[in-house]
């Protein structure tokens, strides 16, 4: 067990533990002078029905730029540019699964999201709004990385 109370995975092939690497897409648009913010809804646990930005695993031999915007096309519809890179967020307990380390881009992209993959909906939220929604409605630590663009 780690210091959270969470199993060990079992050593890779190479015998080390490595924690799992993602890309999250932090687009941004402004609409009648308001910020927004493109978030889903997650369809699948972890964090099942919260809000979340569009992202997930990078596949291996994949670059987290790739990844990031294949994840952004598969959970809203949208394709996007990395404009460069918003954060790093690695707090072995930010996802329940396991030791995952992110990194968010911000993205241009500036369309209306159409929900596929594991998101159940999609859509654009005044930043200033979302941003006073409650802890218990966000997944992981994507309260945190929003409250970032402001």
């Amino acid at each position: 067990m780690d210091e959270f109370g969470r199993p060990l995975p079992n050593p890779a092939a190479d015998g080390y533990r490595n924690p799992s690497l993602a890309a999250d897409s932090a687009c941004t648009r402004v609409v009648d002078e308001k910020l927004q913010v493109l978030l889903i809804t997650r369809g699948m646990e972890p964090s099942k029905g919260k809000l979340a930005l569009p992202g997930g695993f990078v596949d291996y031999n994949e670059n987290p730029e790739d990844a990031a915007i294949r994840e952004l096309k598969e959970e809203c519809g949208i394709v996007g540019e990395v404009v460069e890179v918003l954060c790093v967020r690695g707090d072995p307990a930010r996802d329940p699964r396991k030791h995952v380390v992110t990194i968010v881009y911000l993205v241009s992209a500036n369309a209306e999201p159409i929900a596929g993959d594991d998101a159940a909906d999609a859509a654009w939220f005044d930043l200033d709004e979302c941003l006073g929604f409650p802890a218990e409605r966000w997944a992981f630590d994507h309260h945190e990385v929003v409250s970032m663009l402001t």
